[in-house]
């Protein structure tokens, strides 16, 4: 299924980026320590958030499928750059799970989380460090 999106430079090393189907817009800017401001997410900011939404999304749908209770789940993560070549090093992401879920439950979410569209799609040399967290 293919999705239309489009980018607009606005100056300033800032872009414009629309989603086709909904007409949402999000704003980029370079970061502080590649000449830009770093007034919104950068686009490799977004590579790494979209790799946590995925495996939270993901994990959300198995569970609304699956009659599993998911709500209060989350993410943090952290980017980290390397210079040369200047590329996403590594993601380390601390994922926040719901209390109560079952021993099976927890393993089939993991399962789920690792193997998001997203995780798949990224390089192997972009280093994942995967921490699932239950309250």
């Amino acid at each position: 299924m293919a999705v239309e999106m489009s980018g607009e430079y606005t100056g300033g090393l800032k872009m414009t980026l629309r989603h086709g189907p909904s007409g949402t817009e999000i704003a980029t800017a370079a970061p502080k320590d590649n000449m830009g401001d770093g007034s919104s997410f950068s686009p490799t900011d977004l590579l790494a958030a979209s790799l946590g939404a995925c495996m939270v999304t993901t994990m959300a749908i198995v569970a609304q499928r699956e009659g599993i209770p998911f709500e209060g789940a989350g993410f943090v993560l952290e980017k980290n750059m390397r210079a040369d070549p200047r590329r996403v090093d590594s993601v380390p992401v601390k994922l926040r799970m719901p209390r109560g879920l079952t021993a099976e439950q927890r393993t089939r979410l993991e399962h789920i989380a690792r193997t998001c569209p997203v995780e798949r799609s990224l390089h192997p040399d972009v280093r994942r460090e995967i921490e699932f967290v239950y309250e």
